[in-house]
């Protein structure tokens, strides 16, 4: 697509800020100078301009045989810098334009990003109350009711749940970034091709003895860990002399009984045993998820899950007998051959199994995606399906008992919906807070992790004040991260990324 943008007086905006907006109605596109644009797509064009009063902003969208062009005003108020004026005007003239243009309009408004409930939460910080959070977002971000009041509800529930973990705590990942076979929809690093699973043995060996040393310098830095999180990939990938061994590299070098919250991410449930799960209670985890994403049979098998229904129903009920306190079950609306109907099925069917988590997120396709190899059209702007299945969602979340704790959302999703965390009262998914509210920092472990450093607040101090962060990227691919096999070099390795989080404590 080409964008464009022209501005004048003191005002600056991210131009991937406009990408995001032109991203709301064009789910997929392409922009850059590198990419040559198709002569059937429309161009928009950005003219923002700084008035004594506010900022106007027009948006013109064209194509070869039409335009609409909108222009929009926004006035100066203490509440809002230049910048954010502009966005908010800039934003709004893109609505509207877009509306016109593809008669479609967006129940999250003007609103991008991954943290929505980072917006509801600084309106909260600014000492507007709930009700008065809920308009400002419908007025100056054209969010829908129904979404202004569900991440005000997540905002405030967050507040008060991360309030205490500020000051002197952080988090731990340990990835394992292997698969049994590769969804059509993912992009994350995982693996499943025999060589490849073949480096397993070694990657533990490995991935073991950087728990250990990241555990050290943690308790170095007078840290305590609140959560520790095994995610992937499948976990549960590993045997269970292969899980135990990871397992004991936390056990062995850290108080688990301490921990607020320790979860591992089964995910599969055709690599669920009962004896990996009594590994896993053994040594201290308190949170497992297993994931059926849909309980139709024919949509698991096209999007590449090597389960059934059934596999899920008795993993399910080993992880129930296993006695770890917390299970939850993800979902995804809006899969490419899932109707609505097939949707409900299956979410009532979980809700009936009455998991303490249930995550419901919105089917998004990654630009490493194996659906988009084979030419797929799978971007989709308006889908009715998506959008009944995700209002179903939370309708009976809520009439269930469940409550939403945590929000994010991702571009390219089907219908620009959302993904969302439901949690019975006093079982929401803490690491899943912290890691999306950067509440405090996460030292991780394996292949593809990185390490977010966050600099410290007050415990309960206002979450929306800026933080200083720092990242650190472990090397992305399983054969880098286990190219360096001498112990020697790997420590030294290892001490210069020691070193630079030590400086940033001590800044």
């Amino acid at each position: 697509m080409k964008l464009t943008l022209e501005t004048n007086g003191n005002v600056e905006i991210n131009m991937y800020y406009l990408q995001t907006l032109c991203m709301i109605f064009w789910p997929g596109v392409k922009f850059g100078a590198a990419y040559e644009a198709d002569e059937d797509e429309p161009s928009v064009k950005f003219v923002i301009s700084e008035r004594d009063d506010g900022i106007d902003a027009r948006v013109t969208i064209t194509d070869r045989t039409k335009m609409t062009s909108v222009i929009r005003h926004v006035n100066f108020s203490e509440e809002h810098t230049l910048t954010s004026t502009a966005k908010i005007a800039a934003g709004n003239a893109m609505l509207d334009a877009g509306q016109q243009y593809m008669h479609y309009a967006p129940s999250w408004g003007i609103m991008t990003g991954v943290r929505p409930s980072k917006v509801a939460s600084d309106y909260l910080h600014r000492g507007y109350s709930p009700a008065k959070t809920r308009a400002a977002l419908r007025t100056e971000y054209s969010l829908y009711p129904k979404k202004a009041a569900l991440v005000t509800d997540i905002a405030l529930l967050e507040d008060k749940i991360a309030s205490p973990y500020f000051k002197g705590w952080c988090s731990l990942y340990i990835s394992i970034p292997f698969c049994p076979s590769r969804c059509i929809y993912c992009s994350f690093v995982s693996y499943t091709s025999k060589k490849l699973l073949s480096l397993i043995p070694l990657y533990v060996e490995i991935l073991s003895s950087e728990i250990k040393e990241k555990i050290e310098l943690i308790k170095r830095l007078g840290l305590k860990i609140a959560t520790v999180y095994i995610g992937g990939g499948t976990p549960t990938i590993l045997t269970e002399e292969q899980l135990s061994q990871v397992l004991h590299a936390v056990y062995d070098n850290y108080d688990v009984s301490t921990l607020r919250e320790y979860t591992l991410e089964a995910g599969r449930p055709d690599t669920i045993t009962g004896e990996k799960l009594r590994i896993a209670k053994r040594l201290g985890v308190t949170r497992i998820s297993v994931n059926t994403q849909t309980i139709n049979d024919k949509v698991l098998e096209s999007i590449g899950r090597n389960h059934t229904a059934e596999d899920f129903y008795r993993a399910f009920e080993t992880a129930v007998n296993s006695g770890i306190y917390c299970i939850n079950t993800d979902l995804i609306a809006g899969l490419p051959g899932e109707s609505f109907v097939s949707f409900s099925k299956s979410f009532d069917k979980v809700i009936e199994m009455h998991p303490e988590n249930i995550t419901v997120h919105t089917f998004s396709v990654k630009k490493a995606a194996e659906i988009l190899r084979h030419g797929s059209s799978v971007y989709s702007r308006v889908n009715k399906d998506a959008g009944k299945s995700v209002d179903y969602s939370q309708i009976g979340a809520k009439s269930s008992g469940y409550r939403p704790y945590y929000i994010y959302r991702q571009k390219n999703t089907v219908g620009n919906y959302e993904n969302v965390g439901f949690s019975l009262a006093g079982y929401e998914g803490l690491y899943n807070i912290f890691m999306m509210e950067e509440i405090h920092s996460v030292f991780a472990a394996g292949a593809g992790a990185v390490t977010r450093l966050v600099s410290e607040r007050e415990n309960g101090a206002d979450m929306t004040v800026p933080v200083r962060i720092e990242r650190l990227f472990n090397p992305k691919y399983p054969y880098e991260y286990l190219k360096e096999t001498d112990p020697e070099k790997r420590a030294e390795l290892a001490r210069k990324d020691e070193r630079r989080i030590l400086e940033f404590y001590e800044k």
